[in-house]
């Protein structure tokens, strides 16, 4: 079986809240939809549980019918595009879909007028935000809001997520979030400052009584950790009570990962839960590649990597700032900055896995010795790490 390597893009509702994932499946170097099937059927086990849509995309191949022998999982969307509902293979696909009944999401297209009369339930109509004006998407998706629910797919900007709902769809997917929107801040507030000196004081092992006098001044941070904590993605067997409770159990090399996460709690971009949800992604994602090929000691310094790739958009100071406030290691430092290092690979591989670009992500994880399968299955554990998560 050739290798296929699974990208994903978040689906973003109006709350800036992400509602679906949609993966794609990237056939690149002569691999075909028997090859996509099963990769999809080795990620069972991985399978993210829960009612959250996952989208699957064929990307740029022709979606046949052979795409329904793997069984999809009740979470799962099928996207398929109308050109497929008519084509040369359109009997066997839509025999399979009549047979299998997956839930699926309609790709408008030019041949979508005829698609839209085949004798399949769309649950979605997905519209392409590069291929149609807003004034057309705003037609179309008038036009089919009895047939399916809108949403649009590649939007680029925050500009035009805000057109696409005006249009009146329902969600966009694409990582316009984390362009960023807002002008640059000069310095960190107060509230990020204060997590700022907790998570130094942690980061050189100060004395407790050192790190709650902190605590004490910022309520806000000691409830915030505490739930981070005590969330289902930590998998403790008791709840943590107290900071002091929390250095017991956890120590503070632990304790420095949850702590990182509040910085970015503490974010007023408009898009911060949408942002949190990609960093928390993120940082699993790297901790889970990294498994095998460094030191375990350093899986946490991975897990900060991951979590901090955001920290410049989410506090809306320039990357350089916010590392001139904290004592990172060098590695850290220098794969947030994009000057490579032990851990720039990984991020690297990250940020691929998020551009729908295969052979990018081929040549990443080649260079970290890793294969296609090993890159998919942790996607989607750290999906589903990042939906475990209160935020």
């Amino acid at each position: 079986m050739r290798e296929v390597f699974l990208s994903h893009q978040s689906m973003v509702n109006r709350q800036s809240r992400i509602i679906a994932t949609r993966l794609v499946l990237n056939l690149d170097g002569g691999a075909a939809m028997a090859d996509a099937v099963g990769t999809l059927n080795a990620l069972a086990s991985v399978w993210p549980p829960g009612d959250k849509p996952l989208f699957i995309s064929c990307g740029k191949a022709n979606c046949t019918a052979e795409v329904l022998d793997w069984s999809p999982p009740r979470n799962a969307v099928i996207e398929i595009p109308a050109a497929s509902l008519v084509g040369d293979h359109a009997p066997a696909l839509l025999s399979a879909l009549q047979v299998w009944q997956p839930s699926v999401c309609l790709q408008f297209d030019s041949a979508a007028v005829q698609a839209l009369s085949a004798a399949v339930q769309f649950r979605f109509i997905g519209l392409d935000a590069q291929q149609f004006s807003l004034p057309q998407l705003k037609m179309l998706g008038a036009r089919t809001r009895a047939l399916g629910i809108g949403i649009a797919f590649n939007v680029e900007s925050s500009k035009d997520f805000h057109a696409c709902l005006d249009a009146g769809l329902s969600a966009a997917c694409g990582w316009f979030f984390t362009k960023g929107i807002n002008q640059s801040a000069k310095t960190l507030t107060p509230g990020q400052a204060n997590i700022v000196r907790v998570l130094n004081l942690v980061r050189k092992n100060a004395e407790i009584r050192e790190i709650e006098a902190i605590l004490r001044q910022d309520v806000a941070i000691s409830y915030k950790l505490l739930r981070y904590i005590n969330s289902a993605g930590f998998g403790l067997s008791c709840e943590i009570q107290s900071f002091r409770h929390a250095v017991s159990i956890l120590g503070y090399d632990k304790l420095n990962r949850w702590l990182s996460l509040l910085l970015a709690t503490a974010s007023k971009d408009p898009m911060a839960t949408a942002l949190m949800h990609t960093a928390l992604w993120r940082a699993r994602l790297l901790e889970l590649l990294a498994h095998g090929l460094v030191d375990r000691s350093e899986y946490d310094n991975l897990f900060i990597t991951g979590a901090f790739s955001l920290l410049d958009i989410l506090l809306g100071i320039s990357m350089e700032q916010v590392l001139e406030t904290m004592r990172l290691p060098d590695a850290i430092s220098d794969a947030l900055l994009g000057n490579g290092g032990r851990y720039g690979p990984f991020l690297d591989l990250a940020l691929a896995s998020e551009r729908a670009d295969g052979a990018g992500m081929a040549a990443q994880a080649a260079m970290l010795g890793l294969r296609a399968d090993a890159v998919n299955r942790a996607q989607l554990q750290a999906l589903a790490f990042a939906e475990s998560m209160e935020f």
